[in-house]
This record gives C-alpha cells, structure tokens and sequence, in this order.
C-alpha cells in the first residue's frame, strides 16, 4: 500500500487532507510525477486492471490532487503489469447490482469519475499497453490522446452482457471515430485490434513496444513545452464544442434500465462462468 502523502518523493498530503479527513492509503492508483509530467498508473494486475469502485474512488481522488496542486502540465494515464491498460468493471459487481445501484454506479462511479478525468483542464494521455475493454476504453475515450502497443484490444462489449456502455462510450466514441463506426463497435460488442482502432481514429499513435514508454515520454514533453495557459485554453475550447450532456443523461438512466433486466442476469453470470449467454429479451 502507499501512502497519500508521499509517493515517489511527491507530497501532497495537504491536498487530500480535510477532504478525505486525513492520512488515506492508496491501494490501487500510484502516481509519479518526472519534471511537468504526472503519471497515473491503475495497480490491480492480477485482475488485468478491472475497476471495482474503491479503484474509482482512489482514481478521483488522485485528479483532484493533481488539478489542486496544478504542477503537473501533462498526465499521463496507463495499467500495470503487462497486456493491460484496464480491462473493464468489475463483472461481479455488475452481476449483483439492482436498477437503484445501477443509477448510483453509472452517476458516481463510471460517468462521475471519466467526466472529471474529460474536464480536467490539462492535456492527458492514455497509454495503452494490452486490454482496453468497456470501462476501460471508456477511461481513455475520457483522455485527450490515446496511444498504444501494437498488442492492444480495444471495444465495448457492453452488450454482450447485456448491459449499456454507462460511462460516456456512447457519447465520446462517436466524437472520436463518427457515428458509423461508434454504432458498429457499441451495437456489436466487437473488440478491434490496435491497427484499425489506428486506422478508424480511436487510436492517435501506435508505438513499437521497445521504444513505447520513450515515445510516451516524447510525446508528452512535447505538449509540456508548450504555453501552459494556452494549452489549457485550447483544450477548455475544444471541450466547450463537445457538450454530451443530453446523451450522457439518457445513457446513465438506459444503463440502469439495463441492470434491472434478465439479460443483464444472464450476460453477466455466463461472462463468470465462461460459457456463451443465452439471451430472452427481457
């Protein structure tokens, strides 16, 4: 476990103190901070990154932290261990919510956590390396970049379990890539490899996995060099022309709906125990 208040030879205890009422451990985010550039890593490798929601919670806290202090002019985003940027949600935890929990979950947890990460008011990259599934896709559509290893597997396969996107995938997938592809990616739960989520735009770089954390790196210093307040303004501009609001609105309550279904039921308990679902329709 890590300390709040003091990782990597970076305080800020001060900043989480009073808002967290004291000494908070991170069990599951680390962050290290090299001159202008902060780098969140989300530390769950044995289950390839899944978010369960004290990861969430963890993952505010540390943007909360990070805009307070306003040091850091570029974060960079990424998953521990290997072939995992972040897997998704945690599939148990789906399979035992009710339509109340589902409101709560898509508002607080998955949505309240991507649209702090999207208004952040620096630039931010994901760094994938492996599984960008479901949740996890939608972490990095809530980034300003995305970059990859050749290796990677991005989608949303939501619906497989039968469930919605619920974290902005709707929404911010289509801004990326249109709304044809974003409607084939989310309607058929395909996941795609690196090369065409490169080739459709989902993806703005793909990097060769030796130089890959040097190509991070160089991308990253180059939009530290940059004017802080000007990259800060461009990027509040550029936001300013993507308001989801409406559409984020009826995906959080569609996702609810979604929850309090059988196919949900089904979906998630045949993903746990590795068989194919079976799904009624209801």
């Amino acid at each position: 476990m890590h300390p709040v208040g003091y990782k990597y030879g970076w305080r800020y205890t001060h900043v989480l103190a009073g808002r967290t009422g004291g000494m908070d451990e991170f069990d599951n985010v680390r962050v290290e901070r090299t001159d202008r550039i902060a780098t969140v890593t989300v530390d769950r490798p044995a289950v390839r990154n899944a978010m369960d929601v004290p990861t969430r919670r963890e993952l505010r806290a540390v943007f909360d932290a990070l805009e307070e202090r306003d040091e850091a002019r570029v974060v960079v985003l990424r998953g521990a261990g290997e072939n995992s940027f972040v897997s998704g949600a945690d599939i148990e935890t789906l399979n035992e919510m009710t339509l109340m929990d589902g409101m709560e979950y898509a508002e607080k947890h998955a949505q309240g956590l991507y649209n702090r990460i999207a208004s952040f008011p620096r630039p931010t990259i994901a760094a994938i390396d492996g599984y960008a599934l479901g949740g996890g896709l939608e972490l990095a559509l809530a980034c300003d970049l995305r970059v990859s290893t050749p290796d990677a597997k991005l989608g949303l396969p939501e619906v497989t379990l039968g469930v919605i996107p619920g974290g902005g995938g709707t929404q911010r997938l289509q801004a990326v890539v249109g709304a044809g592809v974003a409607r084939e990616l989310v309607l058929t739960g395909k996941v795609i490899d690196a090369e065409t989520a490169a080739d459709v735009g989902l993806l703005n770089h793909v990097f060769d996995p030796e130089s890959f954390d040097d190509e991070v790196r160089a991308l990253a210093e180059e939009i530290a060099s940059n004017a802080p307040v000007a990259v800060k303004l461009a990027k509040a501009g550029m936001n300013r022309g993507l308001d989801h609001e409406a559409g984020l609105d009826f995906e959080r309550l569609a996702f609810a709906a979604t929850i309090a279904t059988d196919d949900k039921d089904e979906g998630t308990a045949a993903f746990l125990e590795n068989r194919e679902p079976s799904f009624g329709g209801h």
